[in-house]
């Protein structure tokens, strides 16, 4: 079972181990060029490749993107539509070069809410790199960080129900969607948005949260180099003090 920061101090690295973004700033990115949003979509999914490519290069083993939320079935019903048509490309034509590069894809989220041809390609997806080794890539799409939770709980109701009602961590943690990930170390949002926007609730809890002004299309190596940057100045104490620390205890 993979360790809650809640219950246990995990090992700490000079880069994130996992890394999760919330990529924001595609229409806006369109917009200022005088665009259609779909472009900035298109020119964000350049920035996905590269965001993935960065990531093996400096040893994240774990990359979680926020694609879609539950939230954002309420855009323009034009705009859904083809971020939904922009996803099943992406997926048929992304995953042989990933599953090359030994990557391992991972879907978060209700895919109940997608048609057919998107399941199927997310499940072919999902088969076709389940053994790889390399960095894990999850999608979170028609995610919500409430969602899972409650999606969690209700799982956990059916399969382990307890008369006296007493659970755990232990007992929740499979059933959440990112069951197979450690919890994020560092958390991205582009755009210049600060907040989290339901993504990750329960996971976020002890991740180091950095925002940047910068557009997704605009996110560069450069821009992935500054997070870093900013990780590394963080002192991740998990609760104890800064004394503790540096193994002067006061």
């Amino acid at each position: 079972m993979l360790t809650s920061t809640t219950k246990a101090i995990p090992e700490t690295t000079l880069n994130p181990n996992h890394l999760a973004i919330i990529m924001d700033g595609n229409g806006r990115w369109a917009k200022k060029r005088l665009l259609p949003r779909a472009a900035g979509h298109q020119r964000g999914l350049e920035t996905v490749r590269l965001v993935v490519k960065e990531c093996a290069k400096y040893g994240v083993k774990y990359l979680t993107l926020f694609a879609f939320s539950t939230e954002n079935w309420r855009r323009p019903k034009d705009e859904v539509s083809f971020l939904m048509s922009l996803f099943l490309e992406a997926m048929n034509r992304e995953i042989q070069k990933l599953h090359k590069n030994g990557v391992k894809f991972l879907l978060i989220g209700d895919r109940s809410g997608f048609d057919t041809n998107l399941i199927k390609a997310i499940e072919d997806a999902e088969n076709l790199t389940a053994n790889n080794s390399g960095l894990v890539l999850s999608i979170a799409a028609n995610y919500g960080g409430r969602w899972d939770i409650l999606h969690a709980i209700n799982e956990m109701l059916i399969t382990q129900p307890k008369i006296d009602g007493n659970y755990t961590e232990d007992d929740l943690s499979p059933f959440l969607q990112t069951n197979q990930l450690p919890e994020p170390d560092l958390f991205i949002r582009t755009g210049g948005e600060q907040r989290i926007s339901n993504f990750l609730l329960w996971q976020l809890a002890y991740t180091e949260l950095y925002f940047t002004e910068t557009l997704w299309p605009d996110f560069d190596e450069s821009s992935l180099q500054d997070a870093f940057n900013f990780f590394k100045t963080r002192e991740r104490r998990f609760g104890r003090t800064s004394e503790q620390l540096s193994g002067h205890n006061v």
